[in-house]
């Protein structure tokens, strides 16, 4: 491929993302906000330590006499680790946006954008509201457990030096582990029944908890709860917004 091919399908594909984020920007902005709220309340309770296990292989490997900030700074960033969590995230998304909207488009089956966003809605309000959440669905099972179990010996061995390609595989592999919190934001992204959509918004759920991981990553989890602690007071009005804007999609789907 030559370069104005090259740059012909790059231009291509920022015009579609371009259409996507006009024509779903409700969506996508749920799924950020949800990624934001959940990445202080939830993820960095259940990945930091995932996060801080990584921060201290990555600077056992730099020499003491080379160690300086920026290797300070990379090694707690851990990028390569949320770029392939990341990844897994939008994959996930755009695989289930796509078999939503082909089944959806099935006679007798067009409601079924509007019990995905109808879920995720309650879902959503269950973290808003105190109490609600112990009528919603916890998602604990032996199959649950079971799967978990075979991610986390799937990753395992990559945390020994997680860097570069190393951590981008660890992120991909432990972004299977199972997650309230992200069938929440999978089913938005699948109520929107297009596979770019799906990969766009749950992208954009994974630039939402990278904030608050990187807190930790960078000063601990005692020093990373100020943040935690800021977005968690605004977290009750954030997840009500989501789950209005949420009900207001379902019900334009049905009027």
């Amino acid at each position: 491929m030559d370069t104005h091919s090259a740059l012909s399908v790059l231009e291509a594909g920022l015009n579609a993302c371009a259409v996507v984020i006009d024509r779903d920007a409700g969506l996508l902005f749920a799924l950020l906000t949800a990624g934001l709220v959940g990445g202080a309340t939830h993820c960095a309770g259940m990945c930091g330590p995932f996060v801080l296990a990584q921060v201290t292989a990555r600077l056992e490997q730099v020499p003491a006499s080379r160690m300086s900030e920026f290797h300070r700074l990379a090694g707690a960033a851990v990028l390569p680790y949320h770029l392939g969590r990341a990844t897994t995230y939008a994959a996930i998304g755009a695989v289930a946006a796509g078999v939503a909207g082909h089944v959806g488009a099935l006679p007798g089956l067009k409601w079924l954008s509007v019990a995905l966003l109808v879920f995720a809605a309650l879902f959503f309000l269950g973290y808003a509201v105190k109490g609600l959440s112990a009528w919603l669905p916890h998602f604990d099972s032996p199959v649950q457990r079971w799967w978990g179990d075979r991610v986390s010996r799937l990753a395992r061995p990559l945390f020994g030096n997680p860097v570069g390609w190393r951590g981008y595989g660890l992120g991909l592999a432990l972004g299977f582990i199972p997650c309230g919190l992200l069938y929440g934001a999978v089913a938005v992204a699948a109520a929107s029944g297009s596979a770019l959509t799906g990969f766009v918004g749950m992208a954009a759920f994974a630039l939402g908890t990278m904030p608050s991981l990187l807190a930790v990553g960078l000063a601990g989890h005692v020093a990373g709860r100020t943040w935690r602690e800021a977005v968690a007071r605004a977290a009750p009005v954030i997840m009500a917004v989501n789950a209005g804007v949420l009900g207001w999609m379902a019900w334009r789907l049905v009027a």
